[in-house]
């Protein structure tokens, strides 16, 4: 099968030619490579970042590949920011069909130590931002009388306990339960939301990180049954099939992809991130 016959497969495969894709948090990580992923089934992609040279970077190369995508920054935590950023997604990519939301934080201390600053913090970054991202995406979606999909990136630190960032595991839990309001309310107009919770994710700064070999060590002898963290990729294509007419029937789902590791151990890392005050790992790049 020729590259032509594999893209038209792949298009009534996945329904997504031609559709606009927002990718929050797409510049780098498991959201460059989501950018791609959403590039290579046929979309126009927004490669949202904090970071426009980051952003361009990716969109440059999806262009290069053949692909349509246009680089957009900004810091979506700020309401101001974020309107002005969905605001041109929307014009430039001629509407919204499909948004993913990868940006995130966690961030490491112990309970006692936590202020009401960085409860506040871990919220904006991890749940508030999420809520009126997906509001801006879904009215865009009712304005135009279209059905589309929106997909959050939460954690399986919302799933289950997670000491030492326990204001983190609050706001991803907060997120599975938004997501699921969200898929009945929107239900009307069409609109699926969901959730994709990952488990330890070797991105290039989780890799590259002082704590990224006994990490590893420890995924390897202990918790995960694939004795090893996932990659980039994994979670670009469970964004994909949210997205996509393989999915076309679910919706308020949150799907960990984990290697299994949920089903082993009680999540928490105190031995690998230790007890320092605020060790901070940025979720789009590393343990969501």
């Amino acid at each position: 099968m020729n590259n032509v016959s594999q893209a038209k497969a792949a298009d009534g495969l996945l329904g997504l030619q031609g559709k606009a894709a927002i990718v929050i948090g797409g510049g780098f990580g498991m959201g460059e490579s989501t950018s791609h992923q959403f590039a290579q089934a046929g979309c126009k992609v927004g490669v949202v970042d904090l970071d426009l040279e980051r952003a361009e970077k990716v969109a440059g190369a999806i262009r290069e590949e053949g692909g349509q995508a246009i680089a957009l920054a900004g810091d979506v935590t700020d309401d101001a920011a974020l309107a002005s950023i969905m605001d041109r997604a929307e014009d430039e990519l001629g509407g919204i069909d499909a948004l993913v939301t990868i940006v995130g934080q966690a961030r490491f201390y112990r309970y006692l130590d936590m202020t009401p600053e960085d409860w506040a913090v871990d919220h904006d970054r991890n749940l508030r931002y999420f809520a009126f991202c997906a509001q801006a995406a879904a009215r865009s979606m009712v304005k135009r009388g279209k059905p589309g999909t929106i997909t959050a990136v939460a954690s399986v630190s919302g799933l289950q306990s997670a000491p030492r960032h326990a204001a983190y595991g609050a706001a991803k839990a907060g997120l599975v339960n938004l997501v699921k309001s969200l898929a009945v309310e929107l239900a009307e107009h069409g609109i699926r939301v969901n959730a994709i919770a990952p488990g330890a994710i070797a991105t290039p700064r989780l890799a590259s990180g002082a704590n990224a070999e006994p990490y590893a060590e420890r995924l390897r002898n202990t918790e995960v049954p694939f004795k090893r963290p996932g990659v980039p990729d994994d979670i670009a294509k469970a964004a994909l099939f949210f997205a996509s007419d393989l999915s076309t029937y679910v919706s308020g789902q949150t799907l960990a992809v984990d290697g299994g590791w949920m089903s082993a151990f009680l999540i928490g890392a105190p031995d690998v991130f230790g007890g320092e005050k605020k060790v901070s790992w940025a979720a789009a790049d590393g343990l969501s």
